[in-house]
């Protein structure tokens, strides 16, 4: 095939994947921008695939059938609750695989025709750092998401770990770029861009981890972009860049939503403020705990339900529970929606996920700023493991470690039904004063199991 022909092909993935980004920001187009985007994909394959530069079919064959393999066995085996570790695994893999292009073209030198060679030192050095850095990272998300790991180390001493094995990392890659026979240099490089990604991620606390997931969506796209220059292949550069664009702005909108900035996430400053703030006093005779039977009674009247799936609907699986409980309240002529928290959950969209999973129609689910101004007519709220992100401590109390961070108003609700095992704190580890409310009724028990005996009881009214 020739250079024009795949040029051209690789132009239209790149106008695909385009619009399959754009298909993505809204849920009614989200599937059909999906399909877009996996179109481009194998576009951009099939002309990778077409290029005489292809040295052996075979490994090509024998890499793909190991990854159809290890994809089918993690598709079948991942439960939707450990999607989140799945992410941060595949970002980590985007990484080291951008790392290892690059190892490759510094240690092979001449194997890329057609780039000149400090396009390929240098664009090599930044698709080794990130890409390393990447990868490590995201093995260390992996495994606080897994609960694996819960060591959070802080203070301007780690600040000054973190920020000098940067600075050494980038020394080493000028060394290399100005003497390219030092493959010592980039061999520290690697080396130095990794313990960069396990200290810079090791420091972040577990109520951050939407962000970080998205954080390192970005660098893994990054990452690709490089290794795009190293190779002289322009979708690569396009497919990494509109990556590394859609995961930084993603990040920013987290952080937005926590009324947080990246570098307060990246030093995890937030633990400490909130174990001091870390008590359940404040629940003393304050607490109204109810049934499903006299829960039940609740929803013989209530026209407009809105549900507020967080991380413990996750955790039960209760999202098809929730879909039939939606079904039953709507047969008796009530009105069933979804309020959706930008960071409930541990990675974005989270919830939009579960629930689509469940067949839950898109149309039901409202983002923060739409369903907030609804509240107030809103018969009951269901939480179903929420906590921090329906926190009232973040609108109302300025000493609180969360305020000013955007919550969903659940407390405007007639009634609030938050379903929880226990009275245990959320990622922020403050107490939440939703509880103590006059209008809300706790349920302690597993979301899947509450839903299901809520369900029943209904039917029995």
């Amino acid at each position: 095939m020739g250079a024009n022909l795949i040029n051209t092909a690789y132009l239209l993935a790149a106008v695909l994947f385009i619009l399959g980004l754009k298909g993505l920001t809204s849920p009614r187009t989200a599937v059909r921008g999906n399909f877009l985007g996996a179109m481009g994909m194998l576009l951009a394959a099939v002309a990778t695939l077409a290029d005489r530069q292809i040295v052996s079919y075979e490994a090509i064959a024998l890499g793909i059938a190991i990854g159809a393999v290890i994809g089918l066995i993690w598709a079948v085996r991942v439960q939707m609750t450990a999607m989140p570790q799945l992410v941060a695994a595949f970002n980590g893999f985007g990484g080291g695989a951008s790392a290892l292009v690059a190892g490759a073209a510094v240690f092979m030198p001449g194997a890329i025709s057609g780039v000149p060679e400090i396009q390929v030192h240098v664009s090599g050095v930044l698709s080794a750092f990130i890409g390393s850095a990447t990868l490590s990272g995201s093995l260390i998300a992996w495994a606080k998401l897994q609960g694996v790991l819960r060591w959070q180390p802080r203070g301007l001493a780690m600040q000054a770990v973190i920020s000098g094995s940067a600075l050494a990392g980038i020394a080493l890659g000028v060394c290399y770029v100005v003497d390219p026979t030092a493959l010592w240099a980039f061999g520290g490089l690697c080396a130095l861009a990794v313990v960069y990604g396990v200290l810079l991620t090791v420091s972040v606390g577990g109520a951050d981890m939407p962000v970080i997931i998205a954080l390192l969506n970005s660098c893994s796209g990054l990452a690709a972009a490089a290794t795009g220059f190293v190779l002289g292949n322009n979708v690569l550069i396009i497919s990494g860049s509109l990556v590394g664009a859609s995961g930084f702005i993603l990040t920013q909108i987290m952080c937005k939503a926590m009324n947080r900035s990246l570098w307060d996430v990246l030093r995890g400053d937030l633990g400490e403020a909130a174990a001091k703030g870390a008590t359940t006093d404040v629940y003393t005779g304050r607490i109204k705990s109810t049934s499903p039977e006299e829960a039940a009674l609740i929803f013989d009247t209530a026209r407009i339900v809105t549900v507020v799936p967080g991380y413990g609907m996750a955790v039960a699986q209760a999202q098809h529970a929730v879909r039939d409980f939606a079904n039953l309240v709507e047969s008796r002529g009530g009105e069933v929606r979804y309020a959706i928290h930008p960071v409930a959950g541990r990675m974005p969209g989270h919830m939009n996920v579960l629930l689509a999973e469940a067949d839950v129609p898109y149309d039901r689910l409202y983002d923060m700023d739409t369903i907030n101004p609804l509240f107030a007519e809103t018969d009951v709220a269901i939480v179903l493991g929420a906590n921090d992100v329906v926190n009232p401590a973040a609108r109302d109390e300025p000493g609180s470690p969360i305020y000013g961070m955007p919550i969903l108003d659940v407390d405007k609700a007639q009634v609030v039904l938050m379903i929880k095992r226990s009275l245990s704190p959320g990622f922020a580890g403050i107490p939440n004063l939703l509880f103590t409310r006059d209008n809300t009724l706790m349920m302690f028990a597993d979301a899947k199991k509450a839903m299901q005996d809520l369900s029943r009881e209904i039917r029995d009214l």
